[in-house]
């Protein structure tokens, strides 16, 4: 069995009369990239806060390893740090930066300069161990702050945004190097990020915060795949949220009446009832067909040409506009504004959610 490294057990917490945080329980393996996902202001910083020992508790529990630290002062945890500004010493050379914090801890020089040398091999800074932070780029920048916070081997490593001042291109690329940093050192990643992007590339497991509560936890796959609420649905990636009435769930399973009439079974969300609903369907499951085959007719409205892709919006009958996504290396016809058409959805791709 897989030794949880980070358990938090109904973690709530205050600041007077708001509650950043909400009955909040999340079991954390060792030696994973867990990433916490959200929007600006849903309390993603705060429970890493928590886990630092940066925010007291209001109610609840934290464990590391099984160890209670709720009560531990910051420099008590054997946990580290990367926030979104590197904090480096202008003055100090990268060795000097990556030095200062095992010197801190009472290691002799020879002992930390060994350190400094295997942990600047792993974010391969080797080269520039003499260079002061103004003469380095902002990607290396980045790298010279996780070699800093890897240095004493901690337990359990926190990434507060590290990537959010770095361009689209560099971001990308240093993504996959964290990842890769994840797996070389065994260490537990805790990652916060509001881009859904970050968190499908690199995350073993993502849990999705919204208003201070966890709305779901899952793989990437299962998180993009099947969410399990319209909050998630439309925060991961694209999706098309169609207003349907739920005749049935029963198994797994929801029979539901589609806007124009047909009946319509697919997967539902646990906790969906009979009622009024919505299905999450991605655009790149939905094909178009000639109108007479499909679960849907609709009328075409706009197409957006955007290089590997096509973006089709069609209006269907008694229903709000469907994105319809096509590889333009695999379309032979596109059909033009005014144009009638079917559409059908890939099997189990459409979900009813829990609204």
């Amino acid at each position: 069995m897989t030794d949880i490294a980070v358990d938090i057990i109904d973690l709530t917490k205050c600041y007077g009369d708001f509650v950043a945080l909400k009955n909040v329980s999340l079991g954390i393996q060792d030696n994973e990239f867990f990433t916490l996902l959200g929007p600006s202001g849903c309390g993603k910083t705060t429970l890493l806060r928590t886990i630092a020992g940066f925010e007291d508790v209001s109610q609840g529990a934290i464990r590391l390893y099984g160890e209670d630290i709720a009560g531990l002062p910051p420099n008590k945890r054997p946990v580290n740090t990367v926030f979104q500004q590197y904090a480096l010493f202008p003055h100090m050379n990268v060795t000097q930066n990556v030095m200062f914090g095992l010197l801190r801890l009472g290691q002799g020089d020879a002992t930390a300069r060994k350190r400094v040398t295997e942990v600047l091999e792993l974010v391969q800074l080797t080269r520039f161990a003499d260079r002061l932070p103004s003469q380095l780029s902002g990607g290396q920048q980045q790298r010279v702050a996780l070699a800093r916070a890897l240095a004493p081997n901690p337990k359990v490593l926190l990434l507060d945004e590290p990537l959010s001042a770095l361009d689209l291109k560099l971001r990308q690329a240093v993504r996959l190097e964290l990842k890769q940093i994840q797996q070389d050192t065994g260490i537990t990643f805790i990652f916060v990020t509001h881009d859904q992007e970050e968190a499908l590339t690199m995350s073993d497991r993502i849990a999705v915060i919204n208003d201070g509560q966890v709305q779901q936890v899952g793989t990437p796959r299962e998180i993009y795949e099947a969410p399990q609420n319209k909050f998630v649905a439309n925060f991961i990636g694209e999706t098309n949220l169609i207003g349907v009435t739920v005749v049935d769930v029963s198994g797994g399973n929801a029979t539901c009446t589609l806007p124009g009439g047909a009946q319509f079974t697919c997967p539902a969300a646990m906790g969906a009832t009979a009622g009024p609903g919505h299905l999450s369907i991605r655009p790149e499951r939905v094909a178009i067909t000639a109108p007479e085959t499909g679960v849907l007719q609709g009328v075409v409205a706009r197409q957006v040409y955007l290089g590997t892709d096509m973006h089709i919006d069609i209006t269907p009958t008694g229903g709000e506009t469907i994105t319809v996504r096509l590889q333009n290396s695999e379309t032979t016809h596109i059909p033009g504004n005014g144009e009638l058409v079917g559409l059908n959805f890939e099997a189990g791709s459409a979900r009813l959610l829990v609204d």
